[in-house]
């Protein structure tokens, strides 16, 4: 029997603690299941305080060939990380928490997150990797506005084209900040309300609303 093998027996056959009866399944940091080599994506926070943090997508088994496994998507500045960390945790564990699976923590060093909720991840990390910071909060808000199925399709929309650390600030990169750090959620959403016309002023000179 061959290493890899011995690995999956002994991952099937490991007995679940009354700490795992809990949950659904058993996890690892943020929602990845414990199972050999699974897609997801890592968050490494590296130890210096100022060092910047990688966000990363690991394929796993989908993966065509062992080089072309992990992508890296987006690297944010210490700061700017440190300015969503505790939003996107109270997020992804209400979520977990909805699906009965364990709670997850931000540590020193790689934090492995669901495929899904990576996706979420990267496009509000690259919505506010080149925005002033004070933009940051109201991307923040944006984001979490969003329902996650338009933020796995904004990723998808994203990735085709942008989603490599050399396309920062280059096409559905830019619009991304553009719609959550520039606008506020509830101004893009408002309803047009029409305008009483005018009898008294002159028909060509009218100019009707941008979505008329």
């Amino acid at each position: 029997m061959n290493a890899t093998a011995q690995k999956m027996q002994t991952m099937t056959h490991k007995p679940r603690s009354k700490a795992d009866s809990r949950y659904a399944h058993r996890t690892r940091g943020f929602g990845v299941p414990a199972t050999l080599d699974p897609h997801h994506y890592q968050v490494h926070i590296p130890r210096g305080a100022k060092q910047p943090v990688l966000i990363r997508e690991n394929l796993g088994m989908q993966a065509e060939r062992e080089d072309k496994a992990v992508i890296d998507r987006v690297c944010l500045e210490r700061y700017r990380w440190r300015a969503i960390a505790n939003e996107v945790k109270r997020a992804f564990n209400q979520r977990l928490k909805q699906q009965k699976l364990a709670a997850g923590q931000w540590k020193v060093g790689e934090n492995p997150v669901d495929r899904l909720l990576g996706k979420e991840l990267c496009v509000l990390a690259w919505a506010i990797e080149d925005v002033n910071p004070d933009q940051i909060g109201l991307a923040i808000r944006n984001w979490l506005a969003l329902r996650p199925e338009e933020r796995w399709w904004l990723f998808g929309m994203t990735a085709m084209a942008t989603g490599g650390l050399q396309d920062r600030g280059k096409g559905w990169r830019q619009a991304l900040r553009y719609a959550l750090a520039d606008l506020p959620q509830a101004t893009l959403l408002q309803p047009c309300t029409p305008q009483p016309e005018d009898k008294g002023a002159d028909s060509g000179s009218i100019t009707p609303d941008l979505f008329d």
